[in-house]
């Protein structure tokens, strides 16, 4: 069954409950008006379909209750697939001693095929527990062929074959995990810890579920994290794919340890009141066949588009047919997976991008040309696709979050869906990182164009929240370079340590560091988003063991061990990053309204904002300090420094007096009411905060 042909919709039948909002919210958008309630009747013809023919949207997002392999309550096994291309589907395992002729499905409606196994007559399942079950299909060809199912919870890699095998996953009562923390109200300040388990110990090794819950979850608590983001939960085959092949949607990565230590790793967040998100990749998936999604039934279509749209040509993998009804089925219901069985908190979808346009956003620049949003180069599948995932979930999960990962910049991408947009709740600010890697690579520091910094970090849509970040994890991969690693990775091998010589490269590095991250921070966004090990400026990048580097572990971990000595000077990048997570915290600047920014001067090179009742002050200029440097502020009174970058836990010159009152001038300055008078030093931030 196909979902809906969206291009037969007539928008003048069509209804968006809060339409106006949007467009009141930007009038640029009414132009293309009929296009938003045509995208929205598709949607909403979808969501009518699945509650005449499914029973609901619930009924119809818990698919996996049904489809896969399960133990029910009576010790039998029941099985069900859905392989319209199929002759015939078996099921076999040491359970039948690989005779996968003791048990053939039966041929049900729709391309569903179901089996049935009876209790062992001493009422034990028929399957034991962590054993190998395969599927066998017979293609039209006649050929008899070896498949994972797609609804597989845990998929083991066999060490001979390499390839990965379906594990029946039924341990007893006792040794599953029992949730006992409620998921944590995040949705003020968002601080988000986007982080991978296997590269999370300091040793050269895949890091384990248990590692990560009992070392690394304490180190994110302290560091005033509230949200992490798991990558490469999903299992895919090749580790070195950073999680972005996806072999098995529905099975946790055993690599890193079982379902239940997964599920024990959540809840510990949860105890210390840190939201969980899933990376979650729906944009494509793996071409991989005898362990993957990739001609289950022997056909090129199942759940993906035959021919050339059908592949991604960049990542060389399949691309979902977002028309099919069954793959609705199975990607939706894959959203309620991990939210039910595993309680995560939302998700951040991968290659929104390209899911959003035909040319998946491949050798397009994006102008902001509205026409490059709301003409033929529009996917209306996949964005109806979005727009009920996002539905579906804030339905069911009121203090869901999801994050679009979008470079395009489609509007109303980031507004709810009643209002005709895409319902996301938060878009990522990527055209942050490019500039500050732009900025390091192309000029010198007295070259920096304030002007264009200032417009970077507030370039974003009114009303849609934005993720901010310095720096992106694809950054870390070796063949390209971190912060940290563009501004000192010449001395960062020999001038780390307290007792090396004063370098000028690490001196200038530390204070940039701290003061791209803090503006970043402060101006960038509604939430924060740092990648494991940036906060203090890890010294090495980030390579998983591939045969280009003999299979080696070396770059695949995080050094904990650096950040722990004493006599080395990344502890004051950490600390740094610590105090602006808490002083965030305090008052609450991601939550609040967009920042009033007073100061930008190029020959300066000073910024000054206002944003949750805080001044922020920053002097970029390489050589000039100001003494006496007058800013405006709204609020008049007495402030006082709660953050100074040039402090000492944070390996700066103590060059500012902490004890020094502000006191407001009744003097106007930059289009403000009031006015102070600053010492701010070169490559110095400080933040100031209004006494009672």
């Amino acid at each position: 069954m196909e979902a809906v042909q969206g291009w037969f919709v007539n928008p003048n039948t069509v209804n968006v409950p809060e339409l106006d909002r949007l467009l009141e919210l930007d009038p640029y958008l009414r132009p293309h008006e009929n296009e938003i309630k045509r995208r929205y009747g598709c949607f909403e013809e979808i969501l009518k379909k699945i509650t005449e023919s499914e029973g609901g949207l619930d009924t119809f997002t818990k698919s996996y209750e049904h489809y896969g392999i399960h133990a029910k309550a009576d010790g039998s096994v029941f099985c069900k697939e859905w392989a319209p291309a199929a002759e015939a589907v078996y099921l076999k395992g040491p359970f039948n001693n690989w005779d996968h002729r003791k048990h053939p499905f039966e041929k049900k409606e729709f391309g569903n095929w179901e089996l049935l196994i009876p209790p062992n007559p001493d009422g034990s399942y028929p399957i034991e527990h962590n054993t190998v079950v395969k599927l066998v299909i017979r293609t039209k060809s006649g050929e008899e062929v070896d498949r994972i199912s797609p609804w597989a919870p845990y998929a083991v890699q066999n060490k001979t074959s390499n390839l990965y095998e379906s594990h029946f996953w039924n341990p007893p009562e006792n040794h599953k995990h029992v949730f006992q923390h409620e998921k944590p109200d995040v949705n003020g300040s968002l601080r988000i810890y986007e982080c991978h388990v296997g590269i999370s110990s300091w040793e050269g090794k895949v890091a384990s579920y248990t590692h990560f819950k009992d070392n690394v979850l304490p180190r994110i608590k302290k560091q005033g994290y509230n949200c992490i983001q798991l990558m490469a939960i999903m299992e895919h085959a090749f580790y070195a794919s950073f999680g972005y092949q996806v072999t098995s949607f529905f099975a946790a990565s055993s690599r890193y340890g079982t379902p239940d230590e997964l599920k024990a790793l959540v809840d510990e967040a949860h105890r210390l009141g840190i939201a969980v998100l899933l990376d979650v990749v729906h944009s494509h998936a793996c071409k991989n066949v005898l362990d993957g999604l990739n001609q289950f039934d022997g056909s090129m279509v199942h759940y993906f588009h035959d021919g050339h749209r059908g592949n991604h040509d960049l990542w060389d993998s399949r691309l979902f047919n977002y028309n099919n009804w069954e793959t609705l089925r199975f990607l939706l219901s894959n959203l309620r997976w991990w939210m039910e069985e595993y309680r995560f908190d939302g998700f951040r979808f991968d290659g929104v991008t390209s899911m959003l346009y035909h040319h998946h956003g491949l050798g397009v620049g994006f102008s902001g040309d509205y026409s490059e949003y709301f003409g033929l180069a529009t996917d209306t599948e996949s964005f109806a696709y979005l727009m009920l995932s996002n539905y579906m979930l804030h339905h069911f999960y009121p203090k869901c979050i999801t994050i679009a990962e979008d470079v395009s910049g489609m509007p109303a991408l980031c507004r709810p869906v009643q209002e005709g947009g895409g319902g996301f709740d938060f878009r990522l600010g990527m055209a942050i990182p490019d500039k500050w890697i732009q900025i390091l690579k192309e000029y010198k520091d007295d070259e920096w164009n304030i002007g264009n910094i200032v417009h970077t970090l507030t370039n974003r849509r009114h009303g849609e929240k934005t993720v901010a970040y310095a720096e992106s994890h694809d950054q870390a991969l070796v063949g390209d370079k971190t912060l940290a690693f563009w501004l000192m990775d010449k001395e960062m091998y020999s001038h780390m340590s307290k007792l090396s010589p004063q370098s000028i490269i690490i001196d200038r590095g530390i204070a940039l560091h701290k003061m791209i991250r803090l503006i970043t921070h402060a101006l960038g966004g509604e939430a924060w988003l740092n990648f494991i090990g940036n906060e203090f400026g890890h010294p090495e990048w980030l390579d998983f063991p591939r045969p280009g580097n003999g299979n080696s572990f070396h770059y695949a971990r995080r050094q904990w061990n650096i950040l722990d000595d004493d006599l080395l000077k990344y502890k004051y990048l950490n600390n740094f990053d610590r105090s602006m997570n808490t002083l965030e915290e305090q008052y609450g600047w991601l939550a609040s309204p967009q920042a009033y920014i007073s100061t930008k001067h190029q020959g300066d090179k000073t910024i000054v904002f206002e944003r949750a009742g805080l001044v922020f002050v920053f002097n970029f200029h390489p050589t000039q300090s100001f003494t006496d440097y007058r800013i405006g502020v709204d609020v008049p009174g007495k402030y006082k420094i709660v953050l100074d970058s040039d402090a000492e836990e944070f390996g700066g010159h103590k060059l500012i007096d902490h004890g020094t009152d502000f006191f407001t001038y009744n003097e106007p300055w930059n289009n403000r009411g009031n006015s102070l008078m600053v010492y701010i030093p070169s490559r110095v931030a400080i933040v100031l905060a209004k006494m009672d």
